[in-house]
């Protein structure tokens, strides 16, 4: 099972889904990640698993109508590049997040940890994250 994907599919709440819809379109558009679905209540995103192909990871993002209480938990989105995780902070910026960790190495995790970490508007933290070098 080594090098198995961990995780299938996760939902992040948020308090005012156009408002979130606005941040999670923008940062996950600069992840490649698409936009698959949107419901009053809910928004989608990346690939649902099926029993011909297995290696997909699925966001939904679903309005919980009330306030988020937030902690030390995070989600972690793998970024293809340094250049994308660059690009989900700026955009995250731009779509009222707030910064929690510029660009850059995290030599902490392993040499070529190259992350940055954001609030989304209801204060959830997220990180984009690339393991590969330059």
């Amino acid at each position: 099972m080594a090098g198995a994907l961990m995780l299938d599919h996760v939902s992040i709440t948020v308090s005012d889904l156009p408002r979130a819809a606005r941040f999670y379109d923008a940062v996950m558009a600069a992840l490649g990640v698409p936009c698959v679905w949107r419901e009053a209540d809910a928004i989608g995103y990346g690939q649902r698993s099926d029993a011909s192909d297995d290696s997909h990871t699925y966001l939904t993002i679903r309005a919980t109508g009330a306030a988020i209480h937030t902690d030390r938990r995070h989600w972690c989105f793998r970024a293809p590049d340094r250049a994308a995780v660059a690009a989900f902070h700026a955009a995250g910026l731009a779509q009222g997040g707030a910064d929690d960790g510029t660009p850059g190495l995290r030599p902490h995790y392993h040499a070529q940890y190259y992350a940055a970490f954001l609030l989304d508007p209801d204060g959830n933290r997220v990180e984009a994250a690339c393991h590969r070098a330059a």
